[in-house]
């Protein structure tokens, strides 16, 4: 039996060089695959958490529909190949100082502030009955997040719309 400790190093490294993987790609295909293998590796993290049904959910949804969804407008675009920048504008200056943030943050957690959980208390077998399950799920969701899971759906409806109308070409006026 693998220790903890060395399977989550080891998911960690795949989910960190699959996402480094995916934002160094020049092919716009490859950094889509390179998703799939992160979306695997995330939802192999649940089924360490015992939640068996967002794992399920995570490769039926984000690494089934979502990334063939990624590939079709890939592919109807004709975007296989991304375009080299030179220069650093905001955007990629603000991706910087977020990352910055981001990694400093977890660094906190993970080393400087005391575990609030200690090593081994996360039992599967001490989890109540039907965790993870679509019961609860859906429970929390609509109950606990309902205003969240709108916000989110939508959040999704206008960046669709957005992505329709920047895509539309303008034809000339005869």
């Amino acid at each position: 039996m693998i220790p903890d400790l060395l399977l989550f190093s080891i998911l960690a490294l795949i989910a960190v060089a699959s996402a480094l993987g995916m934002l160094f790609s020049r092919n716009a295909v490859h950094a889509a695959l390179y998703l799939i293998v992160n979306f695997g590796a995330v939802a192999v993290f649940y089924l360490i958490l015992a939640a068996s049904f967002i794992a399920l959910v995570q490769v039926t949804v984000y690494a089934g529909a979502i990334m063939v969804l990624f590939l079709f407008v890939i592919m109807l675009l004709g975007a296989e190949r991304m375009r080299a920048q030179t220069r650093w504008g905001r955007p990629e200056i603000l991706a910087v100082i977020a990352g910055t943030i981001l990694i400093l943050e977890a660094a906190y957690l993970i080393f400087l502030r005391p575990a609030s959980v200690p090593a081994g208390a996360v039992d599967a077998a001490a989890l109540p009955a039907g965790f993870g399950g679509p019961n609860s799920v859906g429970m929390a969701l609509f109950q606990q997040y309902s205003l969240p899971f709108e916000v989110t759906s939508v959040l999704l409806l206008v960046a669709m719309l957005g992505a329709i109308i920047l895509s539309k070409r303008r034809r000339p006026a005869k």
